[in-house]
């Protein structure tokens, strides 16, 4: 096994008001994805939702219940990712959808978008574009799973 070949673990918040959905964009890119990032060596993922969404809006963040998990593989600049996205329901009180929040990030920008619109506005990892509104619509302790990892 080659040790240069890794799994990125990373947490994702889905914060939900008014019908719109909280997103992340690197600028100049078409796709948007949820908000957070990579779990730290011995960090709990809640913890590390907390702290990302600290980094890139400059806000406390209140993480509530898993709602499921998406493994996902995909080229960037000619070399293949592989990572794991564990996914939150978090709520951060002062942002709502009547304003873009500001990043503290200068590579990212975020938005608010329909959760009807998640096909449109090019949500990755793509399970998520059906999983998200199914694990919404449940928010129980059922967890979910994605994958764009090919059957072999």
């Amino acid at each position: 096994m080659s040790h240069d070949k890794t799994i990125e673990i990373l947490v994702r918040g889905v914060c939900v008001k008014e019908g719109k959905l909280l997103v992340c964009q690197s600028k100049g890119a078409a796709n948007t994805y949820l908000p957070g990032g990579h779990v730290e060596f011995g960090e709990r993922a809640g913890a590390g939702l907390v702290r990302e969404i600290q980094e890139e809006l400059g806000v406390k963040a209140n993480v509530k219940e898993f709602l499921g998990a998406v493994e996902h593989t995909f080229i960037q600049k000619g070399k293949r990712h592989c990572e794991i996205n564990l996914m939150f329901r978090m709520d951060i009180p002062r942002l709502s959808p009547g304003a873009v929040p500001e990043a503290c990030e200068h590579w990212i920008a975020f938005k608010w978008i329909p959760l009807s619109a998640l096909g449109r506005n090019h949500l990755e990892p793509f399970p998520l574009r059906k999983l998200l509104p199914a694990w919404l619509k449940v928010l129980s302790s059922a967890a979910g799973w994605g994958s764009t990892i090919p059957v072999l």
